[in-house]
């Protein structure tokens, strides 16, 4: 024993290497996609250090063991990893989740980039259907937008929008309903950019114990044909861009042509364009107002 450390340290501390594997097994059992990961990561959060140093970490201590067991526990029972750690990430942000907000997808971030790549700088955005504000947060972050305009229904929601936001000032955010048509009326023909990341799962799709157990359900379902606020989006967006202005709209995987089709039928949409996620399923539609 080096000559610096404690006796009662050491008896305090439980070799991490076994107790990784054992987190591992337990949340292999339970069906949880990416076991191996979810425990690294809660061990990195539990010793307050990058899931990297865990390579050159050899013990825990007891009080670190026993939450991170309990963590490991809840994660068995498919708590979302990102309720357990509190956060999640998204592009080059940590935002705060919990009970009551969608938490964000990695495959949103390619709209939001898309959405970034058209942002000048002092333009006008919009972030649809915000949950806790990932999409607009990233354009606040990554952009020189004058304006970025986040909107939410669900008031458990705008509790985690709000707190988001709160250190980017240049995001407003706003208590309102998608459906609504006149939503936002006041910026009518000026906005630049619109993004939106709606409910658009169908209705009785089987869905993971993530999300139909703590995800809101009017966060993931959007009717029977999953494009009940889709549908209403569309030409909200037709009133609130500018000519010119970018429409982005994430949509489910069987969803590749009937959002491209119902831009198109709208009439005032040009560029409609389908994008695949990194794999290879169909993920967003974009569309440039005529």
């Amino acid at each position: 024993m080096p000559s610096h450390e404690h006796p009662r340290e050491s008896a305090d501390r439980t070799r991490l290497a076994p107790v990784l594997a054992a987190a591992t097994s337990e949340l292999t059992a339970a069906g949880v996609a990416s076991p191996r990961v979810d425990a690294e990561l809660l061990a990195a959060h539990v010793l307050d250090v990058p899931r990297g140093r865990l390579l050159i970490t050899d013990t825990i201590r007891a009080a670190e063991l026993a939450r991170f067991r309990s963590l490991v526990a809840g994660r068995a029972r498919r708590v979302p990893l990102q309720h357990l750690l509190g956060t999640a990430a998204f592009r080059h942000l940590e935002l705060a989740v919990g009970d009551g907000v969608f938490v964000p997808r990695p495959e949103t971030e390619l709209l939001a980039g898309w959405g970034i790549e058209r942002t000048a700088p002092g333009a006008t955005v919009v972030d649809l259907c915000s949950g806790s504000g990932a999409i607009a947060l990233a354009v606040a972050d990554e952009t020189e937008a004058a304006r970025v305009v986040a909107v939410e229904r669900s008031e458990a929601a705008l509790r985690w929008l709000r707190r988001n936001a709160a250190d980017f000032p240049s995001v407003r955010v706003e208590h309102g309903d998608v459906t609504d048509p006149d939503l936002l009326a006041e910026l009518r023909g000026g906005v630049d950019v619109l993004l939106c990341n709606p409910p658009y799962v169908p209705d009785g799709t089987p869905v993971p114990p993530e999300v139909s157990d703590h995800d809101p359900a009017e966060a993931v379902f959007g009717g029977g044909d999953g494009l009940e606020i889709i549908r209403p989006v569309i030409a909200l967006a037709a009133k609130l861009l500018r000519p010119g202005g970018w429409l982005g709209i994430e949509h489910d995987d069987v969803h590749g042509a009937a959002v491209p089709a119902l831009l198109d039928a709208d009439g005032r949409f040009t560029e409609v364009t389908a994008h695949d996620d990194l794999t290879g399923r169909p993920r967003y539609a974009t569309a440039r107002l005529g």
